[in-house]
């Protein structure tokens, strides 16, 4: 599934000197277009938000039958919320949890089981330099016009957290879209920013300041993606 033809020791010095890195034609191009495909046309999304000062998902079936003006409200109280802390909006698939949970299997649930398998977790210890991973975490998420993840760390301690990923599977992404994941130093300002771009892995080290920053009204299409953790625990 990864493309044998990356250059892993440049990759892994970048992470090194950076504590970050974007990888460009991660993935063989036909799976690529495969886990497009998924997320776009297969994945029963949830909403993972928190419009009413906790993180909570509304389940997929809430959240297809509900009207138009009702996810703007949802959208309006969380633009309220976001002036003073921690807030988000954005379309989920819990994979993990839709393993365990039985499920109707779609292609990434297979995915899932790729990124723990043998040879994947040897690829994540390799590139990160970090011989404990033996873990990986992932949800489909999809940010639409209007959503948005705020400054935070992804720090959790009792999980494991050794690096933050990104899988983006969006097409002809355009930086005019929004969707863009920043990076942020102690003193809260911008020092990095990567661009959603069609088939490139972002890499990051936690804990890490950063943000997914607002898609814009006039994007062209939704920003897809695979996202999770590597874990050593």
């Amino acid at each position: 599934m990864i493309n044998d033809a990356l250059d892993l020791n440049r990759h892994r010095q970048q992470l090194v000197q950076r504590t970050r890195v974007q990888i460009p034609d991660f993935l063989q191009l036909d799976a690529a277009e495969a886990i497009h495909r998924c997320l776009r046309e297969d994945t029963p999304w949830a909403l993972a938000e928190r419009s009413t000062g906790t993180s909570r998902t509304v389940d997929a079936a809430t959240y297809a039958a509900m009207s138009d003006a009702e996810r703007r409200a949802l959208l309006e109280k969380a633009y309220v919320a976001a002036r003073d802390g921690f807030q988000f909006s954005y379309d989920s698939y819990m994979i993990v949890r839709a393993v365990k949970e039985g499920w109707t299997p779609n292609l990434l649930h297979g995915v899932l089981e790729f990124l723990n398998s043998p040879e994947f977790l040897v690829f994540a210890r390799r590139l990160t330099g970090e011989p404990g991973i033996n873990t990986v975490t992932a949800q489909g998420t999809r940010y639409r016009a209007g959503q948005f993840l705020t400054r935070h760390e992804d720090q959790e301690v009792n999980e494991g957290r050794v690096c933050a990923f990104v899988i983006n599977l969006s097409k002809d992404w355009d930086s005019d879209w929004g969707g863009l994941l920043q990076f942020h130093d102690q003193h809260k300002r911008l020092v990095d920013t990567f661009v959603p771009y069609w088939n490139t892995l972002s890499l990051f080290r936690v804990p890490q300041a950063h943000t997914v920053s607002l898609v814009s009204p006039w994007a062209g299409a939704d920003r897809l993606a695979v996202t999770g953790w590597f874990l050593a625990k």
